[in-house]
């Protein structure tokens, strides 16, 4: 059971649902374009905690903060609650009657640092409203895109469908590889020990905020290219066809933008091609071009995951990348499981070389996703 579920304060409780944090494979920034990725979820959880009260209003309680805040069905709330008002609002506005309710919230999964901590949330505090309702039979497949909708709209964060559909879908054991345009999934096995690998997580502890306007920007940028190529969006365009793509844009910029996305949606097809081979330790180089072109096409690195690569690299890791949508958060790192605390001394040793405050790390293996927990 995840630690955040033996944290969870007061009670009883009517229904008690977790939802995972999760790292992207591979697969960054292509989402909203359309594109494909590759996550999967960590063992890091969200729980949510939820009885069910008289009257429209919903009383929200956060075990790490030790706030609870309190709103009713037309008030607009900010900071971490909005998380949850927004998926209140979601619900009532596509017709599920969402009855009114005390939630109280544990989770062991990072904020902040790139880990979809904010999805976590949402896609728990979903399915416990959900089954208070008598409504948890709603399609887990119909679930992201409420969730998206709520971070987009209501939160005003314009993030893709992919953290969502990993906090909910993700299996144990695998990674899920999602078509961001027709919402298609596999579960592509990913057990590393097998091959004697592990996955490496370095948090960089550099902030890491997805309602910026760098993301944004970027966003925009993609969606002017694509109207400037005349399609519906930046994943209808090949790597066979980049050149002539690149050819007519005039702006050096967004030809960099435009570059990124379809080289990483070819690195995404290429990693799933490997992991269905069972040759995982293919994927190191795929690994390490993703995070180039996110540091030199799409600019959002920072000193500090620039750090972590580059010595978990020259420790012998076979790859190694940021994940989430940039400017600080995560690296993972693709290593032979007996490596992973010479990889971990060596990134600890660059970063004091560097005069950064120490970076966290942890390794992980593929865990479930959204599941409802015994009361």
């Amino acid at each position: 059971m995840s630690g955040a579920a033996e944290r969870l304060p007061g009670g009883p409780f009517d229904v008690v649902w977790a939802s995972p944090g999760r790292v992207n494979l591979i697969g960054e920034h292509t989402d909203y374009n359309d594109g494909y990725v590759l996550p999967f979820a960590l063992p890091h959880r969200t729980v949510v905690g939820a009885r069910r009260l008289d009257g429209p209003q919903w009383t929200v309680t956060s075990e790490q903060t030790g706030e609870t805040v309190t709103f009713g069905p037309d008030e607009r709330i900010e900071g971490w609650a909005a998380y949850v008002a927004a998926i209140v609002w979601v619900l009532r506005e596509a017709g599920h009657d969402v009855p009114g309710a005390a939630l109280t919230i544990a989770s062991d999964v990072p904020w902040g640092a790139g880990l979809s901590s904010s999805a976590a949330l949402e896609c728990a505090a979903m399915a416990a409203l959900l089954d208070l309702a008598g409504q948890a039979g709603l399609p887990m497949a119909l679930r992201p895109r409420l969730a998206q909708r709520a971070e987009n709209e209501y939160v005003g964060a314009p993030t893709g469908i992919m953290d969502q559909s990993a906090s909910t879908l993700c299996r144990a054991g695998h990674a899920l590889f999602l078509d961001c345009r027709s919402l298609a999934t596999e579960q592509v096995p990913f057990d590393l020990a097998e091959q004697g690998l592990a996955i490496l997580v370095v948090d960089s502890k550099a902030p890491h905020a997805h309602v910026s306007g760098e993301y944004a920007a970027r966003r925009r940028t993609c969606e002017e290219a694509a109207k400037i190529l005349d399609v519906a969006a930046l994943r209808d365009v090949d790597e066979a066809g980049l050149p002539a793509a690149l050819a007519r844009l005039d702006d050096e910029v967004m030809r960099k933008r435009v570059r990124h996305v379809v080289t990483e949606d070819q690195r995404v097809l290429d990693t799933v091609e490997a992991l269905r081979a069972g040759d995982a330790r293919a994927i190191g180089p795929l690994m390490t071009a993703s995070h180039a072109s996110m540091r030199d096409d799409y600019e959002i690195t920072v000193p500090q995951v620039d750090t972590v690569v580059e010595a978990a690299l020259a420790a012998g890791a076979h790859g190694s990348r940021m994940t989430g949508g940039g400017f600080g958060g995560c690296v993972l790192s693709l290593v032979d499981a007996d490596r992973c605390d010479a990889v971990e001394a060596a990134v600890r040793g660059a970063f004091a070389d560097a005069g950064f405050a120490p970076p966290d790390a942890f390794v992980v293996t593929p865990a479930e996703g959204t599941e409802k927990l015994s009361r």
